[in-house]
């Protein structure tokens, strides 16, 4: 498994960047790939993803741990693991973290995309510009 970490700063207080990575139904407009999203009962969330060059049905079991936690389970192939973590820097400003454990080889299979090496510079491509579409959607509103 890999992990990656990688975090962002954004222009807004912590209960604003709280409620709106809740938001599940948003997700198309700030992560690349998704196509659809919705949360489910029982604390799931169903997304539909782009996957070599078709789409993918992913679900996710959400919740929250601690103190502004978010943390995701995929259900199912892949196996993904993350977490957003939320961190007042002061009253108007808050730094977002995200966490992903995966297995890129694994990733590949699911979603397509270069082997080895290339595909972990890949996924933090995509990780590094998904926070910084959230920033950007976050602070127009």
């Amino acid at each position: 498994m890999s992990t990656l970490e990688l975090h962002v700063d954004i222009d807004v207080p912590i209960d604003t960047a709280w409620e709106k990575i809740h938001q599940v139904e948003n997700y198309p407009r700030f992560v690349q790939g998704v196509r659809g999203a919705r949360t489910e009962a029982g604390g799931r969330a169903h997304l539909e993803v782009e996957a070599k060059g078709g789409a993918r049905a992913v679900e996710a079991e959400v919740s929250d741990r601690g103190e502004r936690v978010m943390e995701w389970l995929s259900v199912g192939a892949p196996e993904l693991t993350g977490s957003f973590s939320l961190e007042p820097i002061d009253q108007n400003h808050t730094r977002i973290q995200a966490r992903l454990e995966y297995d890129p080889d694994t990733v590949r299979d699911a979603f397509g995309g270069p082997r080895g090496f290339a595909q972990t510079n890949a996924i933090e491509r995509l990780v590094r510009g998904d926070l910084e579409h959230f920033k950007e959607y976050v602070e127009r509103r």
